[in-house]
């Protein structure tokens, strides 16, 4: 059954891409503003209903999870997928190459496959649940980073949770005192990917969707990482908060976290499911 869900995701994933690199560096593509820094593309959406094509014709009983909303209320089945249909919109948008499709599925719980495609790229990752993670076709290991002096760390500025900054920036600080090298590249499923890889040594983000980090677990996971939220717990789908890395790393990194930010933290000053805030200024 995984090798059937994940030739499906896989499948999907090459769809998707190939309709939004149609329209990367095009001047007419349509954007929306769905909120605060936050955009949908005809792209987006374009590449969701074509991946979600690819699900329905082959598994039609699935649920599915995706950022634009395709699909939601259809299927009774105990799978469920989670689809990104263009992660990295704004770099996107801005013509940075940038940008990748995620996909996963997962029954109950558990995840069971995930894809990510780096078109522009040409980088593709893939795991299964207990087949272990691959880049390329080749199989791939976390680093080694035994802690936070001299690691190479990615993030992502909470700007769609813009009340959580100072815990942010908090956890910011410190980490960066003690890090080779901090990167934010605007893309949580690459990030956890390269982080699966062994290229970057952990991750941490806050209020990520389970469509962002879906496929970056199992990745992780399959490829000898922890995958935590910042209580140490196994919360980052309903909080959205995680925390990534080799298992020395991990466990350095989440100390760090959880000297300024815990879920219970988070969650007073960002509320899930409390607006994003209004733009200041003119």
């Amino acid at each position: 059954m995984h090798d059937d869900l994940l030739q499906t995701a896989l499948a999907a994933a090459h769809t998707g891409s190939r309709i939004v690199t149609r329209y990367f560096r095009d001047a007419g593509l349509e954007v929306r503003r769905k909120g605060e820094n936050d955009f949908v593309t005809q792209a987006d959406k374009e590449s969701e209903a074509a991946i979600l094509a690819e699900i329905r014709r082959r598994f039609p009983d699935h649920r599915v999870l995706a950022e634009e909303g395709s699909g939601a209320g259809q299927g009774t089945g105990e799978y469920e997928w989670l689809i990104d249909p263009l992660d990295g919109t704004t770099n996107f948008l801005h013509g940075l190459p940038v940008y990748c499709v995620s996909i996963a599925c997962r029954k109950g719980n558990e995840l069971l496959v995930g894809v990510i495609e780096d078109p522009e790229g040409r980088n593709l990752f893939s795991a299964t649940r207990g087949g272990g993670a691959f880049w390329n076709g080749e199989p791939m290991r976390v680093s080694g980073q035994a802690g936070l002096d001299g690691s190479f760390l990615a993030t992502g500025y909470p700007w769609r949770a813009l009340p959580t900054l100072e815990l942010y920036l908090g956890i910011f600080r410190d980490v960066f005192r003690h890090s080779k090298a901090l990167r934010r590249c605007g893309s949580a499923a690459l990030d956890l990917a390269y982080t699966a890889a062994g290229v970057y040594d952990g991750f941490f983000e806050f209020r990520l969707s389970p469509w962002d980090i879906g496929a970056g677990i199992l990745l992780v996971r399959e490829a000898g990482g922890v995958v935590t939220d910042v209580d140490g717990g196994e919360g980052f789908f309903h909080g959205g908060n995680i925390v990534a890395g080799g298992p020395s790393l991990h466990r350095e990194l989440l100390e760090t976290v959880r000297r300024h930010a815990s879920e219970s933290a988070i969650e007073r000053v960002n509320p899930l499911g409390s607006p994003a805030p209004e733009p200041v200024g003119p």
